[in-house]
């Protein structure tokens, strides 16, 4: 279709042009033709093409040996930027072909020819004489029709009838587009770990929060096409490079290419305290990245699962249970139907379409989750929830970063269902990155939750990516959205260590903070923390520190539906509200092998809901706070305080740098102790040992 486009377009300015003045178009201008006039740009071209051809193509042993005698015909064109591009060759012999190719791989770059003074595409036809004929020895009539502009001289069925052909003969070898491109880089905190202190060193420029990344961002501090050459294994065999170094399917052509690998997480393991005999998860898919052109970029990656986990991850899932016959959500994942008697099945699809239309800008549309904040947890947004359907901008000037995103998300609960169909509601965030100094980055962050309704869809007022959400709340009516603001922060002490935090504000009453009373009414969050790298000077060593406490009802809302929260997961920390916790991180990687340690301390407080009280004490997001027990003496840990222990150790051996494919063994250990029991809360110690093989191309959250 390309090739039909534009003979039909140069044949129609072929025309009009041989009935108006030459100063409407001028022919590609090949070196060494600068000087001559216009009427004899062509018969240069012609000269040069022909000459390098007749001193540089070496004509095949097996034509010689025929003693062969006949045409090449050729079709080429000369691009907008002036480069040279075979579009098909026809000859009797594949080692012609092949030749010719290679010669005119080696012509050089030309002036592009214009059209109207704007640069244009011509496309030629040429035959090749065999045996080769000196283009000095010809006469000038032959000379001069040696090579005819495509215009004139091809015919359209013929072109056409060799199109299919054509576009296998413009594959070349894959030369690792993807590290260059706007797609974004896979979010896993194990991975980005590897390009952290690159990216976080003094003096870059470079914004940290919102994540994921796009590799063109993270390409300028990190060499990902050197971290995966260093990985490589000598291997001959298809197979072998394959499994160790290679996409399944790479191909490029010559403004395309896509990649395609199989997706697998298979794993094995024991949890200590069920009542079953084994967990294991079954995951299958395929996951699919490429662009078109230098601007647009897609990804989709597919899963059919089936899962059983240990016992408290799935009582926790069946405890967010969607309205429906369905017994769980899958934490992170999505709705989960039965599988067998005690296991779920739980499909997943995520995807996204990335269009830079300038280096300032990326426009991202998809079905997937994003990530605020330089660490393990965030307060502003999470990736804790399942995928949803999003609108991201991100324009990047000067020393600032700007994210916009705009979100469709579902409130899956009974209460809130209307003739058996789930409640939609729409988010937006703004999130303002600033470098203010080599060493000093400052976030501020606005987000507004509200609800579909029968006299309400998607509010416009919000697609405004520069506006204040408080001011629009206030002109929409109190009730009529949730608005939360933030700010982040990050410093950098030196190369090898970083401080960061968040501070999450949901309402704030300055009067009630002055009487001292612990009101309700303040309802904010903050988060400290920080990161050595290449702690006590051992390469590739990360340790990271984190703190965040969060007070009762920050999140919720009296109108039910404008809580902060997604199929009945947070949007924020996985914990919802009405906690502290600390948390111990260290991350060590060696060539392809890895290891993760991480320890989380936490105090909870849940709800009573014994008959008697059923009060709200802030914990649950879900929940209106106009529920709550009292208005004042407010504190972290208040209803049922439960102390919570996580310790985690995850090792392991990259079988695929490029996918991402690694074997891994994991053992973790819950305590989890509540100061009341309860039917919903009971104290449980649990190990749960696992063993397989993962695709790691999202984050699992195990510790809640």
């Amino acid at each position: 279709m390309k090739q039909l486009f534009l003979f039909i377009f140069v044949l129609t300015q072929s025309i009009v042009f041989s009935q108006t003045s030459d100063t409407y178009e001028k022919l590609p201008v090949f070196p060494g033709c600068e000087s001559q006039p216009i009427e004899n740009l062509k018969s240069c071209f012609n000269n040069k093409i022909n000459t390098h051809i007749f001193n540089t193509l070496k004509v095949p042993q097996v034509a010689i040996d025929d003693e062969y005698k006949g045409d090449v015909k050729v079709l080429f064109e000369v691009d907008k930027e002036g480069t040279i591009h075979v579009l098909y060759v026809d000859a009797v012999y594949d080692e012609l072909k092949d030749e010719v190719k290679r010669v005119f791989n080696e012509l050089p770059k030309t002036i592009p020819g214009t059209y109207n003074g704007n640069p244009t595409y011509y496309q030629y036809s040429l035959a090749i004489k065999i045996p080769l004929v000196n283009p000095q020895e010809v006469t000038p009539q032959t000379a001069k029709e040696t090579i005819v502009d495509v215009k004139k001289t091809v015919d359209l069925n013929e072109v056409v009838s060799n199109e299919y052909d054509s576009i296998n003969d413009n594959i070349v070898k894959y030369q690792k587009l993807e590290y260059k491109s706007q797609l974004n880089i896979p979010f896993t905190h194990t991975y980005y770990a590897r390009f952290d202190r690159e990216m976080n060193e003094l003096g870059t420029n470079s914004h940290t929060a919102a994540k994921p990344f796009m590799f063109d961002e993270v390409s300028k501090y990190y060499d990902f096409e050197a971290e995966k050459e260093a990985l490589v294994k000598d291997s001959e065999s298809w197979w072998a490079r394959k499994l160790w170094n290679e996409h399944l399917v790479q191909v490029q052509g010559e403004d395309y290419w896509f990649t395609i690998d199989p997706v697998f997480d298979l794993q094995v393991g024991k949890d200590t305290d069920a009542d079953f005999s084994t967990t294991y998860n079954n995951t299958r898919g395929f996951y699919i990245q490429g662009g078109l052109g230098k601007k647009f970029n897609f990804s989709a990656s597919v899963y059919e699962s089936q899962g059983r986990f240990a016992q408290y991850f799935n009582e926790y899932s069946e405890s967010l249970k969607a309205f429906g016959p369905d017994p769980a959500i899958i934490p992170g994942r999505g709705i989960a139907k039965r599988f067998k008697t005690d296991s779920y099945d739980y499909p997943v699809a995520e995807a996204y379409l990335s269009y830079s239309p300038a280096n300032f800008i990326n426009v991202q549309f998809g079905h997937g989750k994003n990530f605020i904040g330089d660490g393990y947890r965030s307060l502003l947004q999470s990736d804790v929830t399942s995928p949803y359907p999003f609108l991201k901008l991100n324009t990047k000037f000067w020393k600032i970063k700007y994210t916009n995103t705009w979100m469709w998300l579902k409130d899956v609960r009974t209460e809130v269902t209307e003739d058996g169909a789930f409640l939609t509601k729409y988010m937006a965030n703004h999130y303002l990155s600033w470098n203010v100094s080599k060493r000093l980055n400052i976030g501020l962050f606005e987000s507004v939750m509200w609800a579909k309704t029968d006299n309400r869809t998607f509010d416009v007022n919000y697609l405004n990516p520069i506006i204040f959400f408080r001011a629009i709340e206030f002109e929409t009516g109190q009730d009529a959205g949730n608005a939360v603001v933030g700010a982040s922060l990050k410093y950098k002490w030196n190369n090898k260590v970083n401080l960061y935090g968040q501070f999450i504000l949901d309402e704030f009453s300055l009067n009630d903070i002055k009487g001292g009373e612990k009101s309700w009414k303040n309802k904010y969050g903050y988060q400290l923390g920080a990161k050595y790298y290449d702690a006590f000077k051992v390469d590739d060593l990360l340790l990271q520190v984190e703190y965040n406490r969060v007070r009762p009802y920050t999140y919720s809302h009296n109108t039910v539906a404008l809580n902060y929260g997604h199929n009945n997961q947070s949007m924020a920390h996985l914990w919802g509200a009405n906690f502290s916790e600390l948390i111990l991180i260290g991350r060590y990687n060696y060539k392809r092998w890895f290891a993760d340690a991480k320890l989380v301390f936490g105090v909870r407080g849940f709800d009573i809901n014994d008959g008697t009280d059923n009060f709200s004490y802030g914990g649950d997001i879900y929940r209106s706070y106009e529920e709550r027990p009292f208005d004042t003496g407010v504190e972290v840990g208040q209803g049922i305080k439960t102390n919570t222990f996580n310790a985690e150790l995850q090792g392991g051996y990259i079988i695929n740098p490029v996918s991402n494919l690694k074997l891994f063994t994991n053992i973790s250990f819950r305590n989890f102790d509540p100061n009341a029991n309860t039917a919903a809360l009971v104290k449980s110690n649990t190990t749960w040992f696992s063993l397989g093989v993962r695709t790691d191309l999202f984050n699992w959250y195990y510790d809640f």
